[in-house]
């Protein structure tokens, strides 16, 4: 029954894929460019498809991007893939229909799979082939807010704000707000968010408490100066016009349309605080990806391919049209195209280049690097989302139950076979990047030493 299934699954692929290219195909070999000779051969003779038909989601975000590009372009379809893509409410929601097998897999954040298998909020084996992208996010503060920074923020000959922007210029704002015993409120995404860690970090490099998450206190408030709470990112703009918060994290296009809206700026990026950080994944539950494992290098190679193309010199034109649409993010144009071409706007009228504020391919975006799920992990730690210490080989265990670098060089192996992607794109290394200091505040991050690491700071916790 199976080998009938996989049979017409194949003559299926086959059918659609003739339709589509079949005259490059039939076309003597001297006729057609070398890379183009192995065409989509490798999506039926190299493969065989355990389970063509396939439903994603997504949050509406512009980092969803590589999912509707691989849709579009027809990378899926040519790996024998036949994939919908649909829209989902909230982040919670993501996770549990992924777990319960109602979607095959999501655009995730990054924090999702990793506190899945680390035991904090809902458990479940999640595997994570493929990093969707870097950097992406902003926070973003009311024009009130704004206006009492200014003073302290430091400007340029041009008269423009000198950045990126520390939280220094929000202290005493969120200290005049405690001393007339009044709440500094701000949004972010999702507990296990990129975007809780970065405005976290953003806030703590300057001496204010975003709070400690307890045993007893799952909201993360505990001795706080500024509560965060969650707000879905499309609806972050309308939470601060209305004054329930009064800055948040979160990624495009939600930060420009603050601009666009005039009811906010955004005054740091998390490539500032950060730079070249991971952001969202692509994940999958751990039974799908050992239960069909042809199918999740087949998902992978067109992922690569769509970030590969995404970052490839003109096509994010087009990349904003397709995003534009209602079906994705359906933000304007014109808001879209603030970030996602190479440029971002802070104050209204200041528009500044940023070519690597999206990137979804370069600097080997598309790895899951192992170092990148232990800063996750040393941020739940640090932050009491972990509430025990934990060893060192501990977060290097987690690391690798969580991301899959082996299925992801599985399929850039057979891209580079196809002549798709050079082999210089896949990277020589142990899975663990070099130790860096890009951070906001310059603290060293070596993912070989999450302990270290953790005791570095001022505020969180410390372990032996």
């Amino acid at each position: 029954m199976k080998n009938k299934f996989l049979q017409l699954a194949t003559a299926a692929t086959a059918a659609l894929l003739v339709s589509c290219g079949g005259k490059k195909k039939e076309a003597p070999v001297a006729e057609a460019p070398a890379a183009e000779a192995p065409a989509a051969e490798p999506a039926t003779t190299t493969l065989e498809i355990e389970k063509p038909q396939l439903k994603f989601g997504f949050i509406k975000l512009t980092d969803m991007a590589p999912l509707a590009i691989a849709k579009e372009k027809g990378f899926f379809e040519e790996e024998g893939l036949f994939v919908s893509v649909e829209a989902q409410s909230n982040w919670k929601n993501i996770l549990d229909r992924v777990i319960d097998g109602q979607l095959d897999g999501s655009h995730m954040l990054a924090g999702q799979p990793i506190a899945a298998q680390a035991g904090f909020g809902r458990q479940a084996k999640l595997v994570t082939p493929y990093s969707m992208d870097l950097n992406g996010n902003g926070i973003t503060v009311s024009n009130d807010v704004w206006a009492k920074m200014k003073p302290h923020v430091k400007k340029g000959a041009d008269g423009k704000p000198v950045h990126p922007i520390s939280a220094n210029a929000i202290k005493p704002v969120v200290d005049e707000y405690k001393k007339n015993g009044k709440a500094f409120k701000m949004g972010m995404v999702f507990p296990v968010s990129t975007h809780n860690y970065e405005i976290r970090y953003w806030l703590a490099a300057a001496g204010i408490n975003p709070g400690m998450y307890t045993k007893e206190n799952i909201q993360g408030q505990v001795d706080a100066d500024v509560l965060l709470s969650v707000t879905p990112p499309p609806q972050m703009p309308a939470t601060l016009e209305a004054g329930t918060i009064y800055g948040y994290c979160v990624g495009e296009p939600w930060n420009q349309q603050a601009v666009f809206k005039g009811i906010g700026v955004p005054v740091t990026t998390n490539y500032d605080i950060w730079k070249n950080n991971p952001e969202k994944v692509f994940v999958l539950t751990d039974e799908f990806t050992k239960k069909y494992p042809n199918t999740t290098i087949a998902i992978t190679k067109a992922l690569i391919r769509a970030g590969q193309w995404l970052d490839a010199p003109g096509n994010r034109k087009e990349a904003v049209e397709i995003l534009s649409r209602p079906e994705y993010v359906g933000a304007p144009v014109n808001v879209l195209a603030n970030s996602m071409t190479g440029t971002f706007e802070f104050e209204k009228g200041d528009k500044r280049a940023m070519p690597d504020f999206n990137v979804f391919y370069r600097y080997n975006a598309t790895y899951p690097f192992y170092s990148d799920a232990v800063w996750f992990l040393t941020q739940m730690r640090r932050w009491g989302q972990i509430p025990d210490a934990k060893a060192a080989d501990w977060y290097a265990a987690k690391a690798k139950d969580v991301y899959k670098p082996g299925i992801w060089k599985k399929a850039a192996e057979l891209l580079v076979k196809e002549g798709k992607i050079p082999a210089s794109d896949i990277p020589t290394t142990d899975g663990y990047k070099p130790a860096t200091t890009d951070f906001i505040d310059g603290t060293k991050y070596d993912g070989k030493d999450p302990i270290g690491y953790i005791n570095s700071f001022k505020i969180g916790n410390k372990d032996k």
